[in-house]
């Protein structure tokens, strides 16, 4: 019998799914003896392969379909009330505002005693600023289930300190039944130290020069990742220092396409295993981690800038970008552009790796935020 599901609803297994999700419940059972059960919706497309993908990482995931669109959500409920009566859970954490609104309804039925909020950003903000979700009926009602997960909920993670002042601005949120919580690398995350002749193999392997400066580009170019502000920020650098290469570790996309073109030798994008990301990040010299001015951005917790601090690269950081903009400027592990700001030269010194190491393993890793988890597990009476 397990005592807690985590709950997850429209996501799709990912390298995101696989650090913030099935690393965590493993986490949890393996080290704090927690008895989680995994319980995820998934898309009818593709259902057989995410099926797989998940229990591959979790062996005893519930994975269930959910219907096509994701205005149906609440016709899962019925589902998930057959499980949490085959389960004997009498409490669950729901991975986001869907989530956590199934997990209140099992609650107001009385099938379960205590519902949690896994917060991971500013959803109804996010859905405003940028195209996530095209169901009109569905960002109407937004606002209303994301106050009720913040507002009803007996619990609460959030990933961000700003995160949880947006709460409170926005939905009146006054308890402190919360801990903070930030994305953390997954535990098979290995902190590399390269010699020289290992950094100048993995260079050349991609094309770029041994004595090249590397600012690498970690993830998708979604709306909220900036990319126009990327650009903007750092062609000047590009035109200025031929030796200055911008690297993307990211799929294929139009916009870099114009870039390769217009920097010839100096910009480069490489799609790589998520077991690779590791090594090509320890063979550059910084992360960056630029963003728009917007209420998502303000209140996010990136996973790349623990990425980037763990493969030992000081994060050329945008203002505001959740709490890690203090961050960077309390342990001085990178520079901080203003609004607007565009980067002419690049620090003359660069923190030591093992310096950046040592603050993520205190900061980003799931072993140094136990104490926050066992306060989540007796606020849903774990």
């Amino acid at each position: 019998m397990s005592r807690l599901i985590y709950l997850t609803y429209a996501d799709q297994p990912s390298g995101v799914y696989s650090s913030q999700v099935c690393d965590v419940v493993n986490y949890l059972n393996q080290q704090l003896n927690a008895e989680v059960r995994l319980v995820s919706f998934v898309s009818l497309r593709r259902f057989s392969a995410s099926k797989q993908k998940i229990k591959s990482e979790v062996n005893d995931a519930i994975v269930l379909p959910m219907l096509p669109k994701a205005n149906y959500w609440k016709c899962s409920l019925p589902l998930l009330l057959l499980v949490c009566l085959m389960t004997g859970c009498r409490s669950i954490l729901g991975r986001g505002v869907l989530a956590t609104n199934l997990a209140l309804l099992c609650r107001k039925w009385g099938i379960i005693k205590k519902a949690g909020y896994d917060g991971r950003g500013a959803i109804a903000a996010e859905w405003s600023e940028y195209e996530v979700v095209p169901y009109f009926n569905l960002k109407n009602s937004i606002d209303q289930l994301e106050k009720r997960a913040v507002l009803e909920s007996d619990y609460r993670i959030a990933v961000s300190e700003k995160l949880v002042d947006y709460w409170r601005d926005r939905y009146s949120y006054s308890a402190n039944h919360h801990v903070v919580i930030p994305c953390l690398l997954n535990s098979s995350f290995g902190f590399l130290h390269l010699n020289r002749l290992e950094r100048k193999a993995i260079r050349l392997k991609s094309g770029i020069k041994e004595d090249a400066t590397v600012l690498a580009y970690s993830g998708s170019v979604s709306g909220w990742q900036s990319f126009g502000l990327v650009k903007q920020s750092l062609e000047p650098l590009l035109r200025k220092n031929k030796n200055t290469v911008l690297l993307f570790m990211s799929a294929a996309d139009n916009h870099i396409d114009q870039l390769l073109q217009e920097f010839p030798g100096q910009v480069f994008r490489i799609w790589v295993k998520h077991q690779e990301v590791s090594s090509l990040l320890a063979a550059c010299d910084f992360g960056i981690l630029i963003r728009n001015h917007s209420v998502t951005n303000q209140v996010a917790s990136p996973t790349k800038f623990a990425e980037y601090l763990g493969a030992g690269l000081p994060v050329l950081i945008s203002e505001g970008i959740g709490d890690y903009t203090d961050f960077v400027r309390k342990h001085q592990c990178g520079m901080v552009l203003s609004p607007g700001e565009i980067v002419s030269s690049l620090p003359a010194t660069r923190p030591l790796p093992d310096f950046l190491h040592k603050l993520v393993k205190t900061h980003f890793t799931k072993e140094s935020q136990t104490p926050q988890y066992l306060n989540l597990l007796a606020g849903l009476n774990i």
